[in-house]
């Protein structure tokens, strides 16, 4: 196959896959490929994550600590972090994203389950990650006023921005210690339904975890429930936040903390779907826009986020962000 990338067969005979099937996988990353591998009946994934645009080493520190740590990420079956090659289990194609789209009988269920592998995960000791700090949280939501505000023609305060955040913030930094490990883009297209082990365990597969941090239980949470790609009802999200409330016993802060990190993130992906655009070349993130304004603002009529309320409230016309998609070019 011309277009396989040097050295991918030489990695592949070095891990006992010589001759394997090699099928190229659909992809949206720029550097980053994905590989299916199969030979006779056995089948795994081979990412290609070439340096120096890439790094797989992230990558490879969480799934080491995953596994570990009895979590479901893919076992690592051989690794070449230094040229960019990692070969895994294949945790084949059900996505609860496009299981979901096929059987929406069981959404409640799904997401139980998600719940569940949640509590499991933050009972756990947190990961050897680098802290989700305040200065993390405020460059994540600062790409709504690089970004976003400048397409939306926009001329706004940005100190002010960072001033309300830091000053709602603040309490909830304080009250993240000892944090758990946060994997940050935990969502229905992140998640794997898989056959469950005999003792009905690890009927879900984790991926896209290489930017865990150790931060905030709510982070995940908020990331799962106001999902950007897929619509989840407010009573569905109500439930299953009463479901991790009642199996970890979270305290009373917990649902100010989750309205806090849920305006930070969605500002944030406001301003990534708005550099997807701009940037990359990528129009289609900006379809999602309006559902993830309209988990924002709810949010943002939480008490606990009153100072960034006032600042969108004089920063970011009404009309706007009820058409918030729409209104970038």
């Amino acid at each position: 196959m011309s277009d396989l990338p040097d050295g991918l067969e030489q990695f592949l005979g070095a891990a006992g896959w010589a001759g394997a099937d090699i099928a190229p996988l659909a992809g949206d990353a720029s550097f980053r490929r994905y590989f299916r591998i199969a030979r006779g009946n056995d089948r795994a994934m081979l990412m290609y994550a070439p340096p120096p645009e890439e790094d797989p080493a992230p990558f490879l520190h969480v799934a080491h600590w995953l596994s570990e740590n009895d979590q479901r990420g893919p076992q690592i079956l051989a690794e070449n972090a230094a040229a960019g090659w990692v070969l895994t289990e294949d945790f084949g194609d059900d996505r609860m994203r496009d299981w979901l789209d096929e059987n929406p009988a069981g959404e409640e269920q799904a997401y139980a389950a998600a719940i569940d592998a949640l509590v499991d995960l933050h009972r756990k000791q947190p990961g050897p990650f680098d802290l989700y700090d305040m200065a993390t949280y405020l460059r994540e939501a600062r790409l709504l006023t690089e970004w976003y505000c400048p397409a939306a023609g926009l001329d706004v305060d940005a100190a002010g921005f960072d001033a309300a955040w830091e000053e709602a913030l603040a309490p909830l930094v304080a009250r993240q210690q000892p944090g758990v490990t946060v994997l940050r883009d935990y969502h229905a297209e992140n998640i794997m339904l898989l056959e469950p082990a005999p003792d009905g365990s690890g009927a879900q597969g984790l991926i896209d975890f290489q930017d865990a941090l150790v931060g905030h239980p709510a982070y995940d949470l908020v990331s799962l429930l106001q999902d950007a790609r897929r619509e989840v009802s407010t009573d569905l999200e109500a439930r299953m936040l009463d479901r991790y409330l009642q199996a970890s016993g979270a305290d009373g802060d917990f649902h100010a903390d989750y309205a806090l990190l849920g305006a930070q993130r969605n500002a944030k992906i406001v301003g990534i779907f708005t550099r997807l655009h701009r940037r990359d070349g990528k129009p289609r993130y900006l379809d999602f826009i309006p559902r993830v304004w309209t988990a924002m603002e709810r949010d943002l009529a939480h008490p606990a986020l009153a100072p960034v309320a006032r600042w969108f409230d004089a920063n970011i016309p009404q009309e706007l962000r009820n058409a918030a998609g729409g209104t970038i070019a």
